[in-house]
């Protein structure tokens, strides 16, 4: 199967420029996709340049991440309705190192292999280049009616374009110029949203080159959901790469809660599993929905390739320890932020330190905590063995809780019956 055939089947395909397939299947093609370090980590809506850079190295060619610390200075207009604010340079640096960081993590930069994967800077070649030189070898291969014309120039009209974002096109442009020309650089692949600046490089690449020269693109679709919604975003904000910014826990979550329409397309585009597998796990979904096969393969795919299995491995056990059959040692190993994570939304309730030195019984923390709405109430179910601490059950109305009870050295997760759940801090 052609690449862009396996791309096609998987939703990864949009538009391709007539020669990109040939080019693809002469030889060994550089590749390059573009980020802009608008933060210090990428979030899941990049994961699709990412995958696609990951498809093209397995498939042989070289792929190349380009880090717009230059571009990244501007802002690009495609699919905005408002300015971006410009950050400044420090700023722009400290956010270039956690993105090459993190594409180091996906990319295969092993110089042992052919088609080792490559990084590099717009800012490099922009750094030095003045704004005279730029419009007198660049600017003037490219009319302001070919740049008018622009989808991403139109949307933005009406509501007032600034010089700098009406530029940007022209900037991109010159990026896939200059790498074709001194990196030997053929395609550039990018969201729809970004045809039109790929075009205007393509034709900086001919115009430039007094035809001697070319470049070829496609583009992905933008990824959606059913309801038409933007993907990439949780009720906290965006879903991002890095674990300090968003954990495994909560990024699996993410994946594990997405409808099964979203899952079904997502599976596909998210992971490399191949058809048959795909189709497979499908099947065995639409039998039982509500085991959710489907998710839980599309989350622990992506979590694996994002963090690692045993992130992966962890933020199961962690999601399964409110009404899974996790034992207490499984709840003694999450430290504090895995813990608070897990339990979120759950009822919360303090008790004093002393409470545990002076071994006060359950009873009577129960009572006083409100967790039980009387003494009566705490003594039947506590009578009735529906009461457990750190899933497991209490047996007694003289139980105390000691020390050892703690999580985290702070917290005991109190269980009334299969489904109430109450963490109790001890503080």
């Amino acid at each position: 199967m052609h690449l862009l055939d396996e791309l096609s089947w998987r939703g990864l395909l949009h538009t391709e420029m007539p020669g990109t397939r040939a080019q693809l299947s002469k030889e060994n093609t550089t590749v390059y996709c573009g980020f802009d370090p608008t933060a210090d980590s990428l979030h899941i809506g990049n994961l699709v340049p990412i995958i696609l850079l990951m498809h093209l190295q397995k498939a042989g060619h070289t792929p190349m991440a380009l880090i717009g610390g230059a571009t990244g200075m501007v802002g690009d207009p495609s699919g905005k309705s408002a300015e971006r604010n410009l950050l400044n340079l420090e700023t722009l640096r400290s956010n270039e190192l956690g993105v090459k960081k993190q594409l180091e993590h996906f990319l295969n930069f092993s110089t042992e292999i052919s088609n080792t994967a490559l990084l590099v800077n717009n800012y490099d070649w922009f750094k030095d280049f003045n704004f005279l030189d730029f419009i007198r070898e660049v600017g003037k291969h490219v009319t302001v009616n070919y740049m008018m014309a622009k989808d991403s120039v139109q949307k933005r009209l009406e509501s007032g374009m600034s010089f700098t974002e009406f530029s940007y096109q022209l900037i991109q442009g010159y990026d896939f110029q200059y790498l074709n020309k001194h990196q030997n650089v053929k395609i550039q692949a990018a969201g729809s949203d970004q045809w039109g600046n790929i075009v205007t490089g393509t034709e900086l690449i001919r115009r430039m080159s007094d035809g001697q020269a070319e470049g070829f693109a496609f583009t992905c679709p933008l990824i959606t959901k059913a309801d038409g919604s933007k993907f990439g975003k949780s009720e906290s904000g965006n879903v991002w790469l890095d674990a300090n910014k968003t954990s495994a826990y909560k990024f699996y979550q993410f994946w594990l809660n997405i409808s099964d329409v979203d899952a079904e397309k997502y599976i596909k585009i998210f992971t490399f599993l191949d058809k048959t597998s795909i189709d497979n796990i499908i099947t065995e979904h639409q039998a039982a929905p509500h085991l959710k096969k489907l998710q839980t393969a599309l989350a622990t795919e992506v979590t694996s390739m994002v963090h690692s299995a045993a992130a992966t491995e962890k933020a199961i056990a962690t999601a399964s320890i409110l009404f899974g059959s996790n034992t207490t040692d499984a709840l003694k190993a999450l430290n504090e932020q895995e813990l608070l994570e897990a339990f979120e939304g759950v009822p919360t309730f303090e008790t004093p330190v002393a409470d545990i030195a002076n071994e006060k019984t359950l009873l009577e923390i129960l009572v006083e905590t409100t967790i039980m709405p009387s003494k009566t109430e705490a003594k039947k179910n506590l009578e009735a063995g529906a009461i457990s601490i750190n899933k497991q059950k209490v047996d007694s109305l003289l139980y105390s809780l000691k020390k050892e009870d703690l999580i985290a050295n702070k917290f005991v997760l109190i269980g009334k019956g299969k489904k109430n759940n109450y963490l109790l801090v001890v503080a």
